[in-house]
């Protein structure tokens, strides 16, 4: 577990491609747990360790996770992540180019609980939820894509499924239509960085995670 950020309110750590966020059916031990047992360890903290989860990301997906060390931070970032006080970047490596280098993409999502996916619908149709995200072209080698992208919604695989929609599917992502996946069963989406007003101190925080390492990431990520 890599540690990118921590006081006495918050932790801020980078997850690995195929670790869970919070504990789920599949009983497999969560980042949440790892980070108590850091806590717990590294730091010296007797007794039971607080530990709340802010947000979340998908399993195949790495980057930044913020979690709350005390329960007044849990409260106020719930808030500030609800109402998108809490400004999170994504890099993606994509199949092919996009039509456009930089574009707002608007959709609206249907979830399929069953089958764990989402469908992007070109307007409003029942039961469905409106996502828009920002997207920006950083390199491309013609064959694939880094497009960095901003959520102005927070839905159920958004960014997986507009990039899918656009034609653009993220690379190792065969739910969304990747031709083939990735051989570590991640997909290359990355939560590059998150940047809020600390929920206690006030100051502001800005945190990066590193790029996989990964040749494609290496090299088509370089100068960056």
């Amino acid at each position: 577990m890599q540690v990118l950020y921590e006081d006495n309110h918050i932790i801020i750590v980078n997850k690995e491609s195929g670790e869970i966020v919070q504990g789920d059916k599949t009983g497999d031990m969560p980042l949440s747990e790892t980070v108590k047992q850091y806590i717990k360890t590294v730091r010296n903290k007797p007794g039971n360790v607080f530990l709340g989860v802010a947000h979340r990301l998908d399993r195949p997906v790495s980057g930044v996770v913020v979690f709350a060390k005390t329960s007044k931070a849990l409260s106020r970032l719930n808030i500030m992540f609800r109402d998108g006080e809490v400004h999170k970047t994504y890099w993606a490596i994509v199949q092919g180019r996009p039509e456009r280098e930089a574009d707002t993409l608007t959709g609206w999502l249907t979830r399929n609980e069953q089958q764990n996916k989402s469908y992007c619908h070109p307007r409003e149709v029942r039961g469905s939820k409106k996502a828009v995200l920002e997207y920006r072209m950083l390199a491309s080698t013609g064959r694939y894509s880094l497009l960095e992208v901003r959520l102005l919604t927070g839905r159920h695989h958004q960014i997986r499924c507009q990039l899918a929609a656009a034609g653009c599917p993220i690379k190792g992502d065969l739910k969304y239509g990747a031709k083939r996946s990735n051989p570590d069963g991640s997909i290359s989406l990355l939560a590059r960085r998150v940047e809020f007003t600390h929920p206690v101190s006030k100051l502001p925080i800005v945190v990066e995670a590193p790029v996989p390492d990964d040749n494609l990431w290496r090299d088509i990520t370089a100068g960056f």
